[in-house]
């Protein structure tokens, strides 16, 4: 991979520079050690986070029993984007819209649950969620990669309309008599679980909701919103446009580690919201294991994936290919053979530390060579980041972070483009290559109950891998309110 080792080192030089712009170190003054804080915030895998002690304060509307056979809870977020002009000297259909914009999403959540089985050995939980997401993101959530707003659908035509969001049956056998207590949550409603056991889902879901989890950069309605700091860009993990398959995952959980592994349904084009169910025809796999306090390194938490995904895709080099011999504008769609395999990896690791700081990073790699398809148009990606609670200045239950992506395609994916290509995010109609490299920091203040507001932004380096273009400043601000 030599495109990557000169580029990330001065990637790595540019986020040192654009750190200065956040007073980060304002917060690092000598503090007693935070405690754990813990909110109700879609993507928490609680199977992979060990239960922290509930917040004094109340961070929900209405107290949620746990008691109950019944589970009912909702969220509403709203973020405000904007951008100013940018050099620009060239756009094309695709490109990020350099006169200057702004745009507000608006994602609502309804989480409804019912345990079908309340046995604390074999609790069977169903799980029923309804959404609506409106609004719009910049440029229509085009000309980035690693995009500002993951609330954002990236087919502005299917509206707000509500639509079904997940739809699971959650299963456990237990594998020991020993129970351990598992904070209730929208996606596991058991107070008590075996220590061992088997965690089967079925049915309707993200697969970030489970896979490639992590503590500090998984959340963007309390933490990060860039696409590619929240998830694994490399990962084109099997989604619909709105981010949900038909699937099933089966993980052996333990005290010391996790193993899981889950098949799920491709949608029928790149970024579509149809998908295809017949599995022997197109399919994503994934599986993943998860090592808590490896080697007894306290705080410690490691997670590797990998991916294989068979679909209706095309091929970059065939597509160029036949551009440049028939003196055309390729387009990888008409390249597209069923069962053509995409495949990568991800390493995630995430560790505590003293003061109330937790940091992260993830390192992600896809073959490149097929259709980006999926998720985002990133073949290589690169982040890390840190957050604080605000334990120290007497607000445990806000939390600031910093964090920095740098993503990459490979030659023929960058030769794609630069021939005038489009891709189902990306095409400037030219390319002038280089890495697309973000920071984003956020200040979340949690201003009462269920009521959390946060100030953030992010610096864009060469949106869309073009150098040409930019940089990009995106000031954000977010509401988001729970119940």
């Amino acid at each position: 991979m030599p495109y990557f080792s000169l580029s990330i080192r001065q990637s790595i030089l540019r986020t040192l520079v654009c750190a200065g712009l956040f007073p980060f170190a304002a917060a690092a003054q000598d503090a007693p050690a935070a405690k754990p804080q813990a909110t109700a915030a879609v993507g928490t895998d609680a199977q992979d986070t060990p239960d922290a002690p509930q917040p004094s304060t109340p961070v929900t509307m209405f107290p949620h029993t746990v008691k109950s056979r019944f589970f009912a809870s909702g969220q509403a977020n709203i973020i405000f984007q904007a951008n100013p002009p940018f050099h620009s000297p060239y756009e094309g259909v695709n490109s990020f819209v350099s006169r200057g914009e702004y745009k507000t999403s608006l994602v609502g959540t309804l989480f409804l649950g019912m345990q079908l089985r309340r046995s604390p050995h074999t609790p069977t939980d169903l799980i029923v969620n309804f959404e609506s997401a409106g609004g719009r993101g910049l440029s229509q959530a085009l000309g980035l990669a690693g995009f500002t707003n993951l609330d954002v659908v990236r087919n502005p035509n299917l509206g707000s309309k509500p639509y079904l969001a997940r739809l699971q049956i959650h299963q456990i056998i237990g594998l020991s008599s020993k129970t351990v207590q598992h904070t209730r949550d929208q996606f596991s409603l058991a107070t008590e679980v075996p220590e061992k056991r088997i965690d089967i889902r079925v049915g309707k879901m993200s697969l970030p909701d489970t896979f490639d989890q992590n503590a500090v950069g998984s959340d963007s309605h309390m933490q990060f919103t860039n696409w590619t700091i929240d998830n694994q860009g490399a990962w084109d993990y099997a989604a619909d446009t709105r981010g949900y398959t038909w699937g099933a995952i089966v993980g052996l959980e333990t005290p010391g580690y996790t193993l899981r592994y889950g098949i799920a349904t491709m949608p029928t084009v790149a970024n579509g919201i149809d998908v295809d169910y017949a599995l022997r025809r197109a399919s994503g796999q994934n599986i993943e294991f998860v090592a808590r306090e490896p080697a007894k390194l306290k705080g410690t938490t490691i997670r590797l994936l990998s991916f294989v995904n068979h679909a209706d895709m095309g091929t970059y080099r065939v597509a160029n290919r036949i551009a440049l011999a028939t003196n055309t504008t390729p387009d990888v769609t008409a390249t597209r053979v069923q069962g053509t395999v995409k495949y990568g990896f991800n390493v995630n690791l995430e560790q505590q530390l003293p003061g109330g700081y937790r940091v992260f990073s993830r390192w992600g790699w896809n073959e490149g060579q097929h259709e980006s398809f999926a998720y985002t148009e990133v073949d290589q990606s690169f982040s890390a980041g840190v957050d604080r609670s605000g334990d120290s200045w007497g607000r445990p239950n806000d939390r600031l972070g910093i964090a920095f992506v740098t993503n990459a395609i490979k030659r023929d994916h960058q030769r794609y483009l630069q021939l005038g290509g489009l891709g189902f995010l990306l095409g400037d109609g030219n390319l002038n290559y280089a890495r697309e490299d973000t920071t984003e920091f956020y200040y979340n203040a949690h201003a009462w109950r269920g009521l959390f507001l946060a100030l953030g932004g992010s610096v864009i380096f060469h949106p869309g891998y073009n150098q040409d273009r930019g940089p990009v400043i995106v000031p954000s601000v977010r509401s988001h309110f729970e119940f």
